[in-house]
Order: C-alpha cells, then structure tokens, then sequence
C-alpha cells in the first residue's frame, strides 16, 4: 500500500495516488512543536475519533485508542468491524483527537491519513507491548492493527478571541495564522 522511505508517495485501494505521506516520527522530527501538542491530546484522553468511508461513500466516525508505537501512530480494531473493514476497503481517514467540552482550550487535533493495515508479526507484538504497558491488557486472536501515514496535520484552538490555526504537510511545511473569530 505504501512505499518505504521519508515523505513516500501514497497508493491505496482507491486508487488515489500521489498524496505524500509521513510517519508520525517524521512528522514529530519536522515538527516538533505541533507534535507535542497532537501527544498530549491524544494521551490526555487515551480516546482518538476515527472518521472513515462506508461502503456507500458515507461517513463513519468511531472511537478508537491509539498509541504511538516505535514512531508510528497505531490503532487497534475488533476483528471485523464496521470502521476497520472500511479502513481495508478505503484507507482515506481522519483521526480527531477529542474535544472534552466547548471551552476546551487544548482546541482540535486533526490528522489527515492513510490507514495502513499492519500484518508484520513484530510491529503486532510491539503493538500490544506497548498497548499493555498503557492499559494492563492486549489484544488476542484476530484483531486489525492499522498505522496511519500522515498526510496534513491541523491544530485549532481559540484563546484571547482569537481563533489559532496551524497546519502542517510534508510538502508545504508549517503555517500559523491567528484570525478573529
């Protein structure tokens, strides 16, 4: 599905191509800041959204944990489910991190990606290493691992009535732009 190597070109099942894509190493190396920000969201919750495509080209969004894993945004999936059969079929997602109420001033963490279903027995063993590390528990039997192969990052938050917006691609790198609501 993707090739190796730093800021790769995407393929996928949907045959859309061309879109560079990064790890979440790569990302947190050029950008480091932003990065940050993105980690603390995601641990301050443990919870990231997943926004997928069903079958019939509408939306899914579904609550996963996701952890980063040797360089590597991961999450896994019952054996499948609804969003991990979508990820298969079309690997075109979004990972929201939440929002806990509307002063939330950590703001919105949004990663545009491909999912890349993860089948390399290492990466699965590492996975839930660090999976029980976190939560006492990992997956057994059959379970749908994903990596998500970073294609834009956006950071949004609103602080003294100013709405903050920083966005982040392999190609254009970071832009900061701060707007009156």
């Amino acid at each position: 599905m993707v090739s190796e190597g730093r800021g790769r070109a995407s393929a996928d099942a949907a045959g859309m191509e061309g879109a560079v894509v990064v790890t979440w190493a790569e990302f947190a190396e050029a950008a480091p800041d932003l990065a940050a920000a993105g980690l603390e969201r995601i641990k301050r919750s443990e919870i990231v959204l997943v926004g997928s495509l069903r079958k019939d080209g509408s939306p899914r969004i579904s609550p996963v944990e996701s952890d980063i894993v040797d360089g590597d945004l991961m999450a896994g999936m019952m054996w499948q489910s609804k969003k991990a059969l979508d990820l298969v079929r079309d690997p075109r997602c979004v990972v929201h991190t939440t929002v806990h109420d509307r002063m939330d001033a950590m703001g919105e963490f949004k990663i545009r990606c491909r999912a890349a279903d993860v089948q390399d027995p290492k990466k699965r063993d590492r996975y839930g290493e660090v999976l029980f590390a976190r939560i006492d528990w990992r997956p057994e039997g059959q379970f749908h691992l994903f990596s998500f192969d970073i294609e834009s990052v956006t950071h949004l938050h609103y602080g003294d009535l100013k709405k903050h917006f920083t966005m982040w691609t392999p190609g254009s790198g970071l832009v900061t732009r701060v707007e009156d609501p």
